[in-house]
């Protein structure tokens, strides 16, 4: 059997398969991007909460992530449990750093203009700050999403929805009738989902940033 008739045969599995990986992605990057973007506004001004956030967040991302998943087991259990507490624990660090360079990125005068205009602390924070950072803030999030797609994989190992079953199924029966076509199909649907959700940012980022504001990352 070639690669597109094992697609083809298999097309309700792997359909199914993917849109678990999707939907993992899509909620772990949402809670991600809640509470990146919640502590990078509560910590920016603050050295010692800001660096604190940042190193747990980068310790977070030395532990190998079937380590990771397989300490959650008995915390998480297995499947989607585990896998969206990793994948949202790995995500964090981009979104927080992206977050508080942006914050602390907008010009003073910017800021003060804000101030001398009667806004409070927390108007000008979020009417003039929040925007300004958005951009890079956006890019932080679409960073952590393309990261967490390719690691989401690795969660079959915990039972973890998603495609990468169909790579660990086939790399554990290599050399048996059609072992490379399920790590192939497994592979490529990975990179396909990539590349849909990379163009869902940029299509975010065009309806949500000014043309002025608009860098390339």
């Amino acid at each position: 059997m070639n690669f597109s008739e094992y697609v083809v045969s298999r097309w309700d599995t792997l359909s199914l398969a993917a849109a678990e990986h999707v939907l993992a992605v899509a909620i772990a990057i949402g809670v991600a991007a809640l509470v990146g973007i919640g502590t990078g506004l509560l910590v920016h001004e603050t050295p010692k909460a800001r660096n604190a956030s940042l190193a747990l967040s980068a310790a977070i991302l030395t532990v190998p992530s079937l380590a990771l998943l397989t300490l959650l087991i008995p915390l998480t259990g297995l499947g989607w449990g585990s896998t969206l507490v990793a994948l949202t624990a790995y995500a964090l660090l981009p979104i927080i750093r992206n977050t508080v360079t942006g914050l602390n990125g907008v010009d003073a005068t910017t800021v003060e203009a804000g101030r001398g205009m009667g806004m409070s602390r927390a108007r000008v924070l979020m009417k003039v700050q929040l925007p300004l950072a958005w951009p890079l803030i956006l890019t932080g999030v679409r960073v952590s999403t393309q990261m967490i797609i390719g690691i989401a994989a690795i969660a079959a190992y915990v039972d973890g929805p998603g495609l990468g079953t169909q790579i660990f199924e086939g790399l554990s029966r290599l050399g048996s009738v059609n072992a490379l076509n399920a790590t192939l199909a497994g592979t490529l649907g990975i990179v396909v989902i990539a590349v849909l959700f990379d163009l869902f940012f940029y299509a975010v980022r065009q309806l949500t940033v000014p043309r002025g504001l608009r860098v390339r990352h």
